[in-house]
């Protein structure tokens, strides 16, 4: 009988003990799907301070880990662990008092790289100890476990069973590189990634890049969709690191993000107003109404709705949403809903264009978990102009509720989103390309247009409804992601022990 292939999966954040973003969405979903695909994976992450072991009863694995941090000197961890249901992998927590518990939040502390580096070789501490269970992979995600796969082919690559060890490394947005901004690093500072790692309290530790080391080392290099593993090989969306990416390109892939469709299921979910499916879909409506009434909108079905849910960042594209549509706002019949948080300047604009427009403008300004279903299923287009967009997410799960996308053609959302044709009425949503607030006004005017082609607009929004980008798809796409990772290690230790045996024969 053929072993299971072992896979030990290391995040930041993961659900539902730590939740920042979409990367802790992933580091769930993920793992359950490949476990039902028959990989023994488990995961591993801090242990925050706002995890509650009275919600999440913990059992202690390791007391006292010693974790060397340089100079002789270590920093004493505890390692926990939890069993979760059947169908859900064993979780490992680091437990360190003044770097985790300590701590409110998950990221944006001056030590966060030393916060990560001891995540990431309090990995490799464990998996010292550890004779009983031993990966074949290990999947690190960002630049948080970039010192995880240095260090590996570094400071611990003479262990032998560390050795075989293939590494995977997922870049979810290639701009947050580490506690630094490397890309505007003087001569004197630049990180070749190639040097030893430095002491965890050296002063310029903190300037070597984490996740340039994590793209060198690793075996396997792999972003959140196929459009964006190209894209950040250019000089526009490579920040900094492009030229690098192009001369590895023989190991950088793109796999995008899947989606649970039984914990986003409209025809189930009790967020909602009101349950609904394909064949169903006139029940959607009420959905309509009842996120007018929760924002303070005119109670309307045949007005159209437009919502725009997602972090309040530059990246997301609104700025070109800040210039065109009051302006549309003030000329066309349509609402607007806006959920988020972020950057105080977006919160500023969206509050004051609920008050220019207070009978067609909604805002919630705060992250909110169950409020975003209400919002999918009550829309009837869903904005994401984004300047660039590694994965886009948001867009699958309100394509999974019946909203209409109207996105910008980059990253993750030109594989997520088929352009809408009249003409042959196929396509998903509708999508534009030049980052420039005119073409984002003169998209949204046709999505408005469309809109009123009742028969053709039902018929988009069932396209949406049965589009899948189910986990369970994108767990085989890993699956082959990892056996790739495992050949490439074997070929890089039959390529040294080669050369290592004509060394020794000359």
């Amino acid at each position: 009988m053929k072993e299971k292939l072992k896979v030990l999966f290391v995040s930041a954040e993961v659900a539902p003990f730590a939740t920042v973003g979409g990367l802790s969405q992933v580091s769930y979903f993920l793992p359950k799907a490949l476990m039902k695909k028959g990989v023994e994976i488990k995961v591993f992450l801090p242990k925050y301070g706002t995890i509650d072991e009275k919600k999440f009863p913990l059992k202690m694995v390791i007391k006292g880990l010693k974790v060397p941090i340089g100079r002789g000197a270590n920093l004493i961890c505890n390692l926990k662990s939890l069993k979760q249901k059947k169908n859900e992998p064993e979780v490992f927590f680091l437990e360190n008092m003044e770097y985790y518990e300590k701590r409110a939040n998950v990221y944006g502390y001056k030590d966060d790289h030393i916060r990560f580096a001891l995540l990431s070789r309090g990995v490799l501490e464990f998996l010292k100890t550890n004779n009983h269970w031993r990966p074949e992979v290990i999947h690190g995600n960002d630049w948080q476990t970039g010192y995880l796969i240095n260090d590996l082919r570094t400071k611990y690559k003479k262990r032998p069973h560390f050795k075989k060890m293939a590494t995977i490394l997922t870049i979810h947005n290639l701009r947050n590189q580490g506690p630094s901004d490397y890309r505007f690093a003087s001569p004197l500072n630049f990180d070749s990634g190639k040097g030893k790692l430095m002491d965890f309290f050296a002063k310029n530790f903190k300037k070597q890049n984490p996740l340039k080391r994590g793209i060198i080392y690793a075996d396997l290099v792999n972003t959140v969709s196929e459009t964006y593993s190209r894209e950040m090989m250019t000089p526009e969306y490579g920040e900094g690191l492009d030229e690098l990416l192009r001369e590895v390109r023989t190991k950088v892939f793109g796999v995008l993000n899947g989606l649970d469709y039984l914990e986003f299921n409209p025809a189930e979910d009790k967020i909602i107003k009101e349950n609904f499916s394909v064949s169903t879909l006139a029940k959607r409506v009420i959905n309509k109404i009842d996120l007018q009434k929760e924002f303070g909108l005119t109670n309307n079905e045949k007005i159209p709705l437009i919502s725009f849910c997602s972090r309040f960042d530059s990246q997301k594209g609104i700025d070109l949403i800040e210039e065109i549509l009051p302006r549309l706002l003030a000329e066309l019949d349509f609402q607007f809903v806006a959920m988020g948080s972020g950057s105080s300047r977006y919160r500023t604009f969206f509050e004051k264009l609920k008050k220019d427009f207070p009978d067609k403008v909604g805002v919630y300004l705060q992250s909110n978990w169950s409020l975003p279903r209400k919002i999918f299923a009550g829309s009837d287009l869903l904005l994401l102009p984004s300047k660039f967009e590694p994965g886009g997410i948001v867009v699958v799960e309100g394509m999974r509720y019946g909203a209409v996308p109207l996105v910008r053609k980059t990253g993750g959302l030109s594989d997520i989103v088929t352009p809408f044709d009249i003409e042959s009425n196929s396509g998903t949503g509708f999508v534009f390309g030049k980052y420039d607030s005119f073409i984002l006004g003169v998209t949204i005017v046709r999505a408005l247009e469309v809109y009123k082609m009742k028969k053709i607009w039902r018929q988009l929004v069932r396209r949406c409804l049965l589009e899948d980008f189910s986990w369970e798809k994108v767990a085989d796409k890993y699956l082959d992601l990892y056996q790739r990772a495992i050949n490439f290690r074997k070929k890089a230790l039959f390529k040294k022990s080669k050369i290592m045996r004509e060394i020794k024969y000359q």
